[in-house]
């Protein structure tokens, strides 16, 4: 048997990397270095960055070297078993190589930040809302899966069953890099389970992703191009209440972007947080216009020809990424949270390695 070891590729310039590094290391180690608090924190972000890329490098070579010689002792004494157990941990080297090689790309300012999710049922009540939920439960097992933690920031319950609209932060490194692509309309095909006589029902839903702004990186806002209103926050059917208006919505007039918060029983607290999203969402758009892309759409263009995956249960069954072509039959698996496979195509496809 001949196993070929060319699942890395050139794409790792190592010597550059720690060039950078030594170089971070001497601005960090100079006495002034803090008496531009923003710059400090600017070397030392990225010395720490560069650091961890040397780190996952170090493990995939330190994990291709022991294949190596686990191969040449099986070689040695004809152990099929242990050459079988090799081939299994090749195939899980080539699958980390995949991944980091694609967060090699992740060069955006805010890529390596956590993010805010926004979920959005199109037209349709009852059939859109419910989808827009499912989708909800999607990223939360996502985020699960890769250890990231979530916060609910706000959500609107739908008049049956479902979500009007929810807002998500997930925390953790590089969650905006990898979900960033996400952004668009998805579209589900099925059976309606609220409709009588078994029709096929099309929903849509929206989903839009913006990164956490941290301290790095400054946003402005003029108080005078705000408008903040307060509403009370509510469970789903109208229970739990609250007897004080505690919930946030903020309106940047200027870009009619919108924010709600009612994570907190504080007025103050949701405020504070919901100027936080805020910055981000502007920061986002800013970032739209530096890659010549489109503005998040708006709801009322949640439907026909703006979509970017589609979700189809009947009459088969068949998950298709609209921009990389990907495609994948277990619908189940997808909506579980599996959806890894649809991130690299998105993003490979992005940076022209498919």
């Amino acid at each position: 048997m001949k196993i070929h070891w060319n699942c890395c590729g050139g794409f790792f310039d190592i010597p550059l990397l720690q060039k950078q590094i030594g170089e971070l290391s001497v601005l960090s180690a100079s006495p002034d270095l803090w008496l531009d608090q923003a710059k400090a924190k600017e070397i030392l972000q990225k010395k720490s960055q560069l650091d961890e890329e040397i780190k996952k490098f170090s493990r995939a070579e330190a994990d291709f070297s022991n294949l190596r010689e686990m191969l040449e002792l099986a070689e040695q004494e004809s152990d099929e078993s242990l050459v079988l157990e090799i081939e299994e941990n090749i195939n899980k080297l080539k699958h980390y190589l995949k991944v980091y090689q694609l967060e090699c790309f992740f060069s955006g300012e805010a890529d390596r930040n956590s993010c805010y999710l926004e979920v959005h049922a199109g037209a349709g009540g009852t059939e859109a809302q419910d989808w827009a939920q499912m989708l909800l439960r999607m990223y939360y097992r996502w985020s699960e899966i890769h250890k990231y933690s979530v916060e609910l920031m706000e959500e609107s319950f739908g008049e049956e069953v479902g979500i009007k609209s929810s807002t998500i932060r997930i925390n953790g490194a590089k969650a905006y890099g990898w979900l960033k692509s996400e952004s668009g309309v998805h579209r589900l095909v099925r059976i309606s389970p609220f409709d009588s006589s078994a029709r096929r029902h099309t929903s849509f839903a929206s989903i839009g992703v913006y990164p956490v702004v941290d301290d790095s990186i400054n946003i402005e806002i003029n108080d005078a191009d705000l408008r903040i209103d307060t509403y009370r926050a509510s469970g789903a059917g109208g229970q739990h209440v609250n007897k004080t208006e505690s919930a946030i919505r903020i309106t940047h007039i200027p870009t009619g972007v919108v924010v709600q918060c009612q994570t907190d029983r504080s007025q103050h607290r949701n405020r504070a947080i919901a100027l936080e999203m805020l910055k981000s969402r502007l920061y986002e758009l800013e970032l739209r216009k530096r890659e010549e892309k489109k503005a998040v759409q708006s709801k009322s263009d949640i439907g026909w020809g703006n979509q970017i995956r589609s979700y189809v249960m009947q009459p088969y069954q068949m998950v298709k990424d609209l921009r990389s072509g990907f495609e994948k039959g277990d619908v189940m698996a997808v909506l579980d949270g599996e959806i890894d496979e649809f991130l690299r195509s998105s993003i490979s496809a992005k940076v022209g390695l498919q």
